[in-house]
């Protein structure tokens, strides 16, 4: 039994007008028609939809949802969720039917990240039409893309995922200042049973009010990524990481800020790998290059300020 891809994610939010336009205009995704329950849906590819936008009180990633087998693959990972001590809920009928898939269940990981589980999942022959032109989306067999929590618990977390059928693909230590004393944030970037260099990961941090610091879609190609930039910028969405390219994942892409807080990513030409053979790495650092924070740019902005001074 493993996890096969993202499917789709579920977003809260108290902004449906800035979500729509962030995806539609700055994205570059296609609106769907709305869900029956009100939802708002949106597509990259032949799947009816991968964003679905709730209205809420307050900005949070519900749910990260990930497709297993069958029935008997869902029923048996339920079980096995719930003996580890995690809720399990599953979904009505006409929940699943407004998902387009055949059932589901609702379950949160140790940290207390949302997730979905599903199987018998829907495609369609609609054709995917970017309303700003953009080549395509990377799905397939590789899903959605990718979702990053927090987990102040990060072993607790990592042992969970590991058992519930992710497989690890880099772990990593990350140093984020020149202290020699600096212990370093842990991170895990974990597989599921397809070739994308990691479907979840999650780093040793406190879970932040919005319950995600990232998602990541893959775009066709490079120049899609810098229209995309160009889009951000125009659109004065607020970057948190400039274009660079990952050491462990080697996607070139970069970070804006969503409507609700957290992070996108968005990024082209990853390293493929092959789940069944894959030996976990351990790198050193996040960024072969690029990758410019906002948090670095605001520290560099105040000191040069003070220097000046």
């Amino acid at each position: 039994m493993g996890i096969k891809a993202l499917g789709y994610v579920v977003i809260a939010t108290a902004k449906p007008a800035e979500w729509d336009h962030f995806l539609t205009r700055v994205v570059g995704v296609m609106r769907a028609d709305d869900a029956p329950d009100g939802a708002a849906l949106y597509r990259i590819d032949d799947r009816p939809f991968r964003f679905r936008i709730e209205a809420g009180k307050s900005e949070r990633l519900v749910a990260a949802a990930y497709e297993v087998g069958d029935a008997h693959e869902l029923a048996a990972l339920g079980a096995k969720i719930a003996a580890a001590g995690r809720p399990v809920l599953a979904g009505s009928d006409a929940d699943a039917a407004a998902r387009g898939v055949a059932a589901f269940f609702c379950t949160s990981d140790p940290a207390g990240n949302g997730l979905e589980f599903f199987c018998g999942d829907t495609r369609d022959d609609v054709a995917f039409v970017s309303p700003v032109g953009v080549s395509g989306f990377v799905t397939g067999a590789m899903g959605m893309g990718h979702a990053v929590f927090a987990a102040p618990n990060f072993a607790q977390t990592h042992d969970f995922y590991k058992a519930i059928g992710f497989g690890d693909t880099d772990l990593p230590r990350f140093r984020f200042s020149p202290d020699p004393d600096d212990p370093g944030m842990g991170f895990a970037f974990m597989h599921a049973d397809n070739g994308r260099h990691h479907s979840v990961a999650f780093g040793e941090m406190p879970v932040p009010p919005s319950g995600c610091i990232h998602l990541m879609l893959e775009m066709a190609s490079q120049s899609d990524v810098g229209k995309c930039y160009d889009r951000m910028r125009i659109n004065q969405v607020p970057v948190s990481a400039t274009i660079g390219r990952h050491v462990n994942d080697q996607t070139f892409g970069f970070y804006m800020q969503t409507p609700s807080g957290f992070d996108l990513e968005i990024g082209a030409d990853p390293l493929v790998i092959d789940p069944a053979t894959w030996v976990a790495t351990a790198h050193l650092q996040p960024s072969e290059w690029g990758h410019v924070w906002a948090w670095q740019t605001a520290m560099e902005n105040q000191t040069a300020a003070g220097e000046a001074a």
